[in-house]
């Protein structure tokens, strides 16, 4: 049923993705993104106290436990933190400045980095059904540039469109490296930590690049900036849970949570109005036609 919590994952992504886009307009990047560790840390703070002074600590589902741990195993989550938070910061950097709708699909193609990569190091293999997939989400991309050529956005010297493909790129060995944690350690020990360690390397961050130029890159606070912090909470939880489980395959699951690019298209298009939806509406579908292909070469 690993399927089950991707999918759900994918819906709450969405979300997050909305929310954090609502979040950046007109709003400094780094404080933002320091406050969405800060409040994510505050949701998982309680579970590694209550694992480690409750007392009832023993006796609690071992969904909900946060294993005591050592360095050596410690420093395989601050690894991650650092991944993850390299890419969000070119993601979060992207996405304020670009249209959802560009952001989003070009997102949506990390499972085919992700797949590359599970060739490469789990010694998964392409078949007919996969390189269809492949295919159709390249020519995608190439049809989403020119869609983006429509609103003065040059794919190729554009900084902003670089941003997403590098979160792309890194958010893609995120996810390979989470199917090497998830078969060695326990989910809840991963996520709580990892987002500890965000908050704190986050905080450095911020005092040493944002608060000296403050001014001439305000912070105001929006409703929003919580809601990227329980949404994307919700999301990893499910998709740490969904790889823990027996036969969950990194690239599958990683497909399955690009779909929330439904959610984040669908927004963009009613709430923040943006244009050229019909063009961008046929290239997102061959996003998704190539994420079925990758599906069906998967089962």
């Amino acid at each position: 049923m690993w399927w089950l919590g991707a999918f759900a994952s994918a819906a709450l992504l969405g979300f997050y993705d909305v929310f954090k886009k609502r979040a950046l307009d007109g709003n400094a990047v780094i404080p933002v993104l320091w406050l969405n560790t800060f409040f994510s840390s505050l949701i998982f703070l309680p579970f590694i106290l209550r694992s480690a002074f409750g007392p009832q600590a023993a006796a609690e589902h071992p969904l909900w436990q946060v294993p005591a741990a050592g360095w050596e195993v410690h420093r395989f989550i601050l690894l991650k933190s650092v991944i993850v938070l390299t890419s969000w910061l070119f993601g979060y950097f992207g996405i304020k400045h670009l249209p959802l709708t560009i952001a989003g699909p070009i997102n949506a193609t990390r499972p085919i980095w992700v797949l590359v990569g599970a060739m490469l190091l789990f010694g998964e293999r392409l078949n007919g059904l996969q390189w269809v997939g492949v295919l159709l989400a390249a020519v995608s991309f190439l049809l989403l540039s020119r869609s983006g050529k429509k609103e003065g956005i040059d794919f190729v010297r554009n900084r902003w469109i670089w941003c997403v493909v590098l979160a792309a790129l890194t958010g893609a060995a995120s996810g390979l490296y989470d199917k090497f944690l998830m078969a060695r350690f326990a989910p809840m020990l991963v996520q709580s930590w990892y987002n500890i360690y965000q908050c704190l390397i986050m905080t450095a961050v911020a005092a040493f690049l944002w608060l000296p130029r403050r001014k001439t890159d305000p912070f105001r606070w929006h409703a929003a900036i919580p809601l990227i912090s329980v949404f994307l909470s919700a999301a990893d939880f499910l998709y740490f849970y969904s790889l823990s489980l027996d036969g969950a395959l990194i690239s599958v699951v990683s497909m399955i949570r690009r779909g929330s690019v439904l959610v984040s298209f669908l927004f963009g298009a009613w709430w923040f109005h943006e244009r050229n939806l019909r063009s961008k509406a046929a290239d997102l579908a061959l996003v998704l036609l190539g994420m079925v292909f990758l599906y069906l070469g998967s089962r």
